[in-house]
């Protein structure tokens, strides 16, 4: 994947003339993730991943009738643009990339995104910089990967429209509440010019997990990053959880990798027996500095994504990255060849039910999960790595 950063946006004075102060200021959504998810969104979660391979289906029924079609030997140019380094993001924008080569092939058209595809490094600046950069190469397509990068982008396309009054389209990726983010009006008619792809998170089947491995637990820790609406929703649900089942609850925040180590110490030091993260991206950059932390005191970390998992802690709960950016360039292709209306093309909500234990760690603080694999939809064992392979 190639990645442009800051530097390489500033090395002409031209384009940075043209930059122009647009968009959500990243800091006030969520990464990889939702601002305003209900207490219910497992179940809200669930019915939308049973409609998803529906729409998968019809979407690429859609596409393979395009194959030699009008659309033969045409070129896309398609923007991706990521919040920042960490395994699921990465595992998500090289499946964007591998689907829409193999959609390119199948169809005789070009996706071309390697000229296009940027690293926000979770910095609003640098992603309103990209968001012009894309819009100044009238690139035809725009992919966020997740909900900050797509609140700006989403603001950037409305505020800049085409010569015709048109707007780019935006297909989002991992934006686990597009309705409580104010992307789109509803998941079946997202409206304007933007739909994508979400992993809404089902928090209460994790404390499930939780509460299974020690059913015992009578304090838990919460631990999130507070400048993310992402994690309020995921954080509400999880406070509620513990209130309905009498379990204290002790909550440390932090907006950056220092702060969040600290957090972590403070929590340890609290004497809680597990802690439970969202999907939130910057404590995900920040796991592989801080799990060691918890297994020297015999505290299993529960987070919201399978990279924490592959990044050292006990377990990650929820979708399948890599079949979520295939679906995300599956949507993008129907948009551009197909010529879907995004306005029209309803959210997919990928299946939430895979739960990913690190057995190093599980092995380190003594925890048995077995009874994990009757209470998920599948149980995957990973070892500790700094990326999916």
């Amino acid at each position: 994947m190639k990645k442009k950063t800051l530097a390489l946006l500033l090395t002409a004075a031209t384009m940075a003339a043209m930059i122009t102060g647009c968009g959500t200021d990243a800091g006030s959504s969520t990464g990889s993730t939702s601002d305003a998810q209900t207490a219910d969104q497992g179940s809200a979660a669930s019915d939308a991943g049973a409609q998803t391979t529906d729409q998968g289906a019809a979407s690429n029924t859609e596409t393979d009738t395009a194959a030699g079609g009008d659309n033969a030997g045409a070129s896309y140019k398609v923007g991706i643009v990521q919040y920042v380094d960490d395994a699921s993001l990465n595992q998500i924008v090289s499946a964007v990339q591998a689907e829409l080569d193999a959609k390119g092939a199948e169809l005789g058209v070009e996706f071309d995104y390697s000229d296009y595809t940027y690293n926000g490094q979770a910095d609003s600046t640098t992603m309103n910089q990209i968001a012009a950069d894309l819009i100044a190469s009238e690139v035809d397509i725009i992919v966020p990967v997740a909900t900050p990068t797509a609140m700006v982008m989403q603001n950037s396309t409305a505020e800049n429209p085409k010569d015709d009054g048109s707007l780019i389209p935006v297909v989002f990726s991992a934006v686990s509440d597009p309705v409580g983010a104010g992307l789109v009006d509803s998941m079946d008619a997202p409206g304007s010019n933007i739909t994508g792809t979400s992993d809404a998170l089902n928090t209460d089947a994790i404390f499930d997990l939780m509460l299974a491995a020690n059913p015992d637990i009578q304090t838990v820790g919460l631990l999130y990053d507070k400048s993310q609406d992402s994690s309020t929703a995921a954080i509400a649900a999880a406070k509620a959880y513990c209130e309905d089942k009498g379990i204290d609850v002790v909550e440390k925040t932090g907006t950056n990798n220092g702060e969040i180590s600290l957090a972590a110490d403070a929590l340890v030091a609290a004497g809680v027996e597990a802690i439970f993260t969202p999907t939130d991206n910057n404590v995900m950059t920040a796991e592989l500095a801080i799990y060691e932390k918890f297994i020297d005191a015999n505290v299993p970390h529960y987070c919201g994504a399978d990279s924490f998992a592959l990044n050292g802690a006990f377990l990650g709960y929820g979708v399948n990255y890599e079949e979520l950016g295939t679906a995300t360039a599956d949507m993008v292709v129907d948009i551009l060849v197909n010529g879907a209306d995004p306005a029209s093309l309803a959210v997919k909500t990928m299946d939430n039910g895979i739960a990913t234990v690190n057995t190093e760690t599980a092995e380190a603080i003594g925890l048995d999960y077995s009874m994990f694999a009757d209470m998920c939809t599948n149980l995957v064992e990973i070892q500790t790595a700094e990326e999916f392979q």
